[in-house]
């Protein structure tokens, strides 16, 4: 089976599933076809909310706040968590249905701006000035994340930020004091780890997302933000020279046996096991793994802690890298009045802490009081308050059809670095039709 029919068929599965999950999303939210069987309908005036906040954290933080906005709203919320990877295909499929959700997690970036050329989302700008949410979500961030098309349509209710975490005492006990800052002083603390017997970086890239960080920041460290976001947009190939670089030192970290073997075998939580128990030094991965840690009793500071991607080409901006979750009303709510309700609360202090306490995460609104997060978090804060340029990671940089295929390249360079130029040559196949390329 060829890589195109591989990908074909992988597609096929996964529409497969999204439309059954989809089919379980509507009759959550009270489809047709789900209405008499006991529970599936939801009841007259309720808001219906799909979202991907299903792991234990999102469980948890999303328990907190539907029972703050339901106080604060005064609106039933039907809860209809999703599991993240099925979230992403299953939602396009009700969205284009006859039943969507009146509210929807969503990702910033060009996911959002897909579903927005779409008509999927309604406007925000009413709601946005009657709760007064300018004064709840800093300009910037609003600009960059709730923007698209000249109108609101997301709100952002968290954000993570993407580094090197690493484990202090692996690091102390193989003679790293200093972490490094430059890629050069990166890759003589990863000999060191090696010539120790730890693994200098972990990776579980079962699920593929994973992998995008290395791919992210190498080209954001060497081409800029400028060349990436072109990439992203189909105005640069992912066969020109610069991506070549990017994966080419990627390969050389493979090539040294910096990496565990077997990635594609391993989920993220296996990459941050690995870290925390000394086997390996450092993952890349955003600030969810904050939470993770601490709910296994892993102390900030001492048993574990981050540093930014060192820089690779001086005078290169030094973007800031992650995700920023939100929330939108799709454009065929059936109670939009109360959906609005319901968001005007996503955007208060007090739902915003709740999220970011909770979920390891950082908080849009100002006053949510993240005094009690511990010190790498606020330390994360900092680094993303200074850094010239915020940058939304690949798969939410680029359009949903792009991002599955760029995804599946990543998967494969993973499991075979020597065959980079293939899976390039692939990616860029994709991006010809998506973007419309020769």
């Amino acid at each position: 089976m060829t890589n195109s029919s591989v990908a074909g068929h992988r597609r096929a599965v996964k529409l497969a599933v999204a439309a059954s999950a989809a089919a379980l999303f509507a009759s959550a939210c009270g489809s047709d076809a789900g209405a008499g069987a006991s529970g599936s309908t939801a009841a007259a005036g309720e808001v219906s909310m799909v979202h991907y906040f299903s792991d234990e954290g999102g469980s948890k933080a999303m328990a907190q706040v539907l029972s703050i906005c339901e106080k604060q709203s005064g609106e039933k919320i039907k809860n209809s968590p999703a599991e993240q990877e099925a979230f992403k295909d299953a939602i396009l499929v009700q969205l284009a249905g006859s039943n969507p959700p009146d509210l929807l997690s969503y990702w910033a970036g060009a996911k959002t701006q897909y579903l927005v050329d779409q008509q999927r989302l309604a406007p925000l700008d009413d709601v946005w000035g009657k709760a007064g949410l300018d004064q709840a979500i800093p300009g910037a961030l609003s600009q960059a994340a709730a923007t698209y098309s000249g109108k609101k349509y997301l709100l952002p209710l968290d954000y993570h930020y993407v580094g090197m975490f690493y484990n202090p005492k692996v690091m102390a006990k193989a003679g790293i004091t200093e972490m490094p800052k430059t890629w050069d002083e990166m890759m003589t603390a990863a000999e060191k780890l090696k010539a120790a017997g730890v693994t200098p970086f972990a990776l579980g890239s079962k699920n593929r997302w994973p992998a995008q960080f290395w791919f992210d920041y190498l080209l954001l460290r060497t081409a800029g933000p400028d060349y990436r976001a072109q990439l992203m947009a189909g105005k640069a190939k992912y066969t020109d020279p610069q991506v070549a670089e990017a994966f080419d030192r990627w390969k050389q970290l493979f090539d040294k046996g910096y990496f565990n073997s077997d990635p594609n075998g391993y989920d993220w939580p296996d990459a941050s096991d690995m870290v925390a128990s000394g086997k390996a030094a450092m993952t890349l991965m955003g600030t969810w793994i904050s939470g993770y840690w601490d709910g296994n009793n892993v102390k900030a500071g001492e048993g574990y802690d981050f540093f930014p991607f060192p820089e690779i080409t001086p005078g290169v901006p030094q973007a800031s890298l992650g995700p920023v979750d939100g929330f939108a009303i799709s454009a065929g709510a059936k109670n939009k009045a109360g959906a609005e309700k319901v968001l005007a609360c996503l955007a208060s202090a007090e739902a915003q802490q709740a999220v970011a306490l909770t979920q390891g995460a950082l908080a849009p609104n100002p006053k949510a009081d993240l005094s009690s997060q511990n010190e790498v978090m606020h330390k994360a804060a900092k680094v993303v308050g200074e850094a010239p340029v915020f940058a939304f990671n690949y798969d939410l940089a680029t359009t949903p059809e792009m991002s599955d295929a760029g995804l599946n390249a990543l998967a494969q360079f993973v499991n075979n670095p020597a065959d980079a130029a293939s899976a390039l040559k692939e990616a860029q196949s994709t991006a010809d039709g998506v973007f419309g390329g020769s």
